[in-house]
């Protein structure tokens, strides 16, 4: 896709206000759920190649011709699809994972019927393409070598980075998916209450929702292996930013930390020019290497921005990003979660009772923990699984704050029964697939297939 004009940067404030102009009024808050899923043929569980009259590139050329969505290019090869009309995009990651980033909407209602009519129009193509989508963390059986690459050239620079700076960053790119929503915040002051709730609760989410606890097609020994994944990517750009619950956290705060993430790439005339491991904070001064004497635009700044990966990012919105890919059902129970913590201020401020006085050594202990033991992680006098539940209960009362009803007269909290579940039962999704690995399926792997492809249980 071409790119547009976009206003050179000279200062840092400039910096600052492409973050701050963020800031919305609550009746303008609004839920941007984002989610991917594994491509996979029916028959023999292969992944699905970008090339072929089925692959990921037919099926791009499809949903484009029955939708007018328009397609956006790397070079000459579609690579994603956008919503003219009421915002809204499907995207590839690296592997082919394929993503819907939901427009944003007001209720978590809209929301499960754009997931929906998302899988229901996919269906009418991949349905006859032999195609189907897994919802997992991590892919359960194919190694990195089986997984065919997107043509997107963002990924020729990151990759040979990654292998440079941590150990699983191949593996966060092509066999790790995720359930992110995006949520607004009204002023400085709330951005930082809701930042600091979000990451202090980021690993209950990642425990509620760990559900990758294969490898290689067997048990990994972990719940969450693509949480797993993130804490061995690149620590420059990752973690749990002890420095948002420092004094003084503010926007300004958080572009200091962003300009010292090392950069990845600038894009020029459609051509992505390989700046990995170089300074925004030159690039500010004219200085990059690779464009001597030319100063950022807006656009490269949020670029930049996008390639920052801690468990909570902020752009001019905060995204929650500890939890695994989930089945169909579980997709609407993200947002659920995080909506009824952050958007009704009785909740956000019971949430923030539960976890100030959290010390930066617990906050990271959690972290490190969840990805094994999910909600048995020990916490004071203990488990996460305490906290959890505490978390629910809280969200569900921001839920029912809220008083969004859909046409049954039902609200929100409706989308919590995933959750409601693992609760009732103490075991996480990534449990209850051990549990039938080592029972009903008898050790056969290939059962995760068949039984959790998501257009025979999507609603």
């Amino acid at each position: 896709m071409a790119d547009k004009p976009s206003p050179t940067i000279e200062s840092k404030s400039q910096l600052i206000e492409a973050i701050a102009r963020g800031c919305k009024p609550k009746s303008d808050w609004r839920i941007g759920t984002e989610h991917e899923k594994f491509t996979f043929y029916r028959d023999d569980h292969r992944p699905v190649p970008y090339e072929g009259e089925n692959g990921i590139g037919a099926l791009l050329d499809k949903v484009q011709a029955e939708t007018a969505w328009l397609p956006y290019y790397d070079r000459d090869k579609v690579i994603g699809l956008n919503n003219p009309l009421g915002g809204g995009a499907i995207s590839l990651e690296p592997g082919g994972q394929f993503e819907l980033s939901g427009a944003p909407l007001e209720t978590i209602h809209q929301t499960c019927t754009e997931a929906n009519e998302h899988l229901k129009l996919l269906r009418k193509f991949t349905d006859p393409m032999g195609i189907d989508f897994l919802g997992l963390g991590v892919t359960p059986t194919w190694t990195l070598g089986d997984i065919p690459l997107m043509p997107k050239s963002r990924y020729g620079i990151m990759k040979p980075y990654m292998e440079k700076v941590g150990t699983l960053g191949t593996s966060m790119m092509f066999r790790s998916a995720t359930v992110q929503v995006n949520l607004d915040f009204a002023s400085e002051a709330d951005m930082v209450k809701k930042m600091r709730v979000s990451l202090a609760l980021q690993p209950v989410a990642t425990a509620l929702f760990a559900n990758s606890p294969f490898l290689d097609g067997k048990p990994n020994g972990l719940l969450s292996f693509r949480s797993h994944i993130w804490l061995n990517t690149d620590k420059d750009r990752t973690g749990m930013l002890p420095f948002v619950f420092e004094d003084g956290m503010s926007f300004e705060r958080y572009v200091d930390y962003a300009l010292d993430v090392p950069m990845y790439f600038v894009i020029r005339n459609d051509e992505y020019i390989n700046c990995a491991g170089e300074s925004f904070r030159d690039f500010l001064d004219g200085k990059l290497p690779q464009l001597p004497g030319e100063l950022p635009t807006v656009k490269d700044w949020e670029d930049h921005l996008s390639t920052l990966f801690p468990e909570v990012r902020m752009k001019q919105f905060l995204e929650m990003r500890g939890a695994d890919g989930a089945p169909w059902q579980g997709i609407c129970a993200l947002p659920a979660f995080w909506v009824g913590l952050l958007y009704d201020q009785s909740a956000l401020d019971a949430a923030w009772d539960l976890v100030k006085d959290w010390t930066q050594e617990e906050r990271q202990s959690l972290r490190n923990e969840v990805p094994r033991l999910a909600l048995k992680t020990p916490f004071r006098n203990g488990t996460l699984f305490d906290v959890a539940k505490q978390a629910l209960a809280i969200a569900r009362s921001g839920l029912e704050a809220r008083n969004r009803l859909n046409w049954e007269g039902a609200d929100e909290t409706v989308f919590l029964k995933p959750l409601d579940y693992t609760i009732e039962t103490g075991k996480t999704p990534a449990e209850r697939l051990l549990d039938l690995y080592h029972g009903e399926w008898n050790g056969d792997i290939s059962r995760v297939f068949s039984d959790y492809g998501m257009a025979r249980h999507a609603a």
